[in-house]
């Protein structure tokens, strides 16, 4: 019996060995819009690139009631919002979160948003196999994109 002990428990070392070697979606110059008294919704934007293919397929945030992934766009001579299910992530391209773009929508808001203070969202990912992960970041709150931060022109 404590043969079989040592098999089960060299193969669930291995089990968390190759768990932990999944590497993680890296996640830049990440913030959320600020809000003022009475505004109920606001955008989180950040640029993510993954190892692997990999979709954004949800958002969550204690500040929020709601929070979704959403895309922008041109339709015709009209600007368009609508939720999306997921945002593919194709491997090792980064895919930026942006105003006027793909970005966070956070709604049902539980207070303002102030300037700088800081948002924890939780991402979840589903990678090509179907299994997810969920990833904590925290965002910082301003009141515009942060300096440095895209293709940011002075």
């Amino acid at each position: 019996m404590n043969h079989t002990f040592k098999k089960i428990a060299a193969l669930l070392a291995g089990l968390c060995i190759a768990g932990t070697a999944l590497a993680q979606v890296k996640v830049e110059g990440g913030w959320a819009r600020a809000t003022v008294q009475g505004q109920k919704a606001t955008g989180a934007f950040m640029k993510l690139t993954a190892p692997q293919a990999t979709r954004l397929v949800a958002v969550s945030t204690p500040v929020a009631g709601v929070a979704e992934i959403h895309e922008m766009k041109m339709e015709g001579s009209v600007m368009k919002m609508r939720a999306l299910p997921a945002l593919d992530l194709p491997a090792n391209q980064a895919v930026e979160l942006k105003p006027g773009s793909y970005h966070l929508m956070l709604m049902d808001l539980k207070a303002p948003l102030m300037k700088d203070s800081s948002v924890a969202l939780t991402l979840t990912f589903k990678d090509a196999k179907g299994v997810e992960t969920r990833q904590q970041v925290s965002v910082p709150v301003t009141t515009g994109m942060p300096q440095g931060h895209g293709d940011h022109k002075h």
